[in-house]
This record gives structure tokens, C-alpha cells and sequence, in this order.
């Protein structure tokens, strides 16, 4: 799995988790929702580590949690 994919899925996961809509999420992390649909349709391909920390905010978890997965710490080198 690469990190875009990882992210996105992460992403996912928690919307799931937490019962919450990609647009309610959008709105309660203070980023567009055209901004949040692009990292999760693919045509964002490469999001920030600001909007992902704005994106914990809205979940109400750090970036530490939102990284903590197993996923994450099995993520192939991207760069070979």
C-alpha cells in the first residue's frame, strides 16, 4: 500500500468510526469539502500536513492517532 492510499483509507476508516459525513467532516475540520473530496477521489494526490492535522482536529484526535495504525507502520518506501 503507498501512503496516498494509506491516508485515504485512514480517511475512510474514521468517517466510518465515527459515524461522520466526508462534507461534515469537511466542515468541522474548516476545509473545503472540494478540497476533501479531491484527496479522496484522487485528484489530490499528495495532501499537506496541515490539512491532515486539520483534519484530526475535526475527528477530535491527534496526528499521532490518526498515524498509529497498522497500516502506517508497514507503509513500503516510496522512494526505491
Amino acid at each position: 500500500m503507498d501512503t496516498y492510499t494509506a491516508v485515504k483509507s485512514r480517511i475512510m476508516d474514521l468517517c466510518y468510526q465515527k459515524r461522520i459525513s466526508v462534507h461534515k467532516l469537511a466542515i468541522e475540520s474548516g476545509i473545503s469539502p472540494s478540497t476533501l473530496k479531491g484527496i479522496l477521489y484522487g485528484r489530490s494526490k499528495n495532501p499537506g500536513i496541515v490539512t491532515i492535522k486539520m483534519l484530526c482536529d475535526g475527528f477530535g484526535i491527534t496526528l499521532v492517532d490518526f498515524f498509529n495504525t497498522k497500516e502506517f507502520k508497514e507503509l513500503e518506501q516510496e522512494i526505491k
